[in-house]
């Protein structure tokens, strides 16, 4: 088996579209899900996220609608954006970082557009999860350690936006390398074409 180590956060629409690809991954193919702060990068790289510059929000969010119709992917946008992504993230890393689980919580806000910082639409979550003690889970100090310990991974790994996906040392950033990937998983030698290869140690110009 080969293990694709997916680095998410559920701020992210494009994040809740490549979990409904992943689906059509190869069969000797699992995923190892890392639960991580986006706003942890953005602070490392110094850099700004979309909901940050008025334009690219509204295109941002313009774009995950156009791309889950193109999909068929059902879709509708929380009631407010961004919201405290801390809550899902730590409860995702309390129930073991469990595939279902973690996709239940995506549909929850980006399905259902449900909004997870409001109490009902939280409450609502746990319900779906069928989750006792939830507040209590996500305040466990490990549980919060892991999520700490996920993101600094993520910088170490030079990693710069998500939904970003690795295959050994290879990554592929964002939905739409989604189908990228596919193909490297299908051919793991791609990256040696001559071109491939080239710009890998490309000159920096001005």
């Amino acid at each position: 088996m080969r293990t694709l180590e997916w680095y998410f956060d559920f701020l992210s629409g494009f994040a809740y579209l490549q979990l409904k690809q992943l689906k059509d991954l190869p069969e000797d193919v699992s995923i190892s899900f890392r639960p991580m702060l986006f706003a942890g990068l953005l602070q490392h790289h110094e850099t700004k996220g979309p909901v940050q510059i008025p334009r690219k929000r509204v295109f941002t969010y313009r774009h995950w609608n156009w791309q889950a119709k193109e999909a068929g992917i059902p879709f509708r946008m929380p009631p407010n954006h961004p919201f405290p992504p801390l809550p899902p993230l730590r409860l995702a890393i309390a129930l073991n970082n469990d595939g279902d689980a973690i996709e239940t919580i995506f549909d929850h806000i980006w399905k259902d557009g449900e909004d997870v910082g409001d109490p009902d639409g939280w409450a609502r979550l746990i319900e779906k999860l069928g989750v006792e003690d939830a507040d209590t889970l996500i305040d466990d100090q490990e549980v919060k350690d892991q999520l700490r310990e996920n993101t600094e991974s993520a910088v170490e790994l030079g990693l710069f936006g998500v939904p970003t996906a690795l295959i050994g040392d290879q990554l592929f950033w964002g939905q739409d390398s989604t189908s990228m990937l596919m193909a490297y998983l299908d051919n793991p030698d791609m990256f040696k074409d001559p071109e491939m290869a080239r710009v890998e140690d490309l000159p920096r110009g001005i």
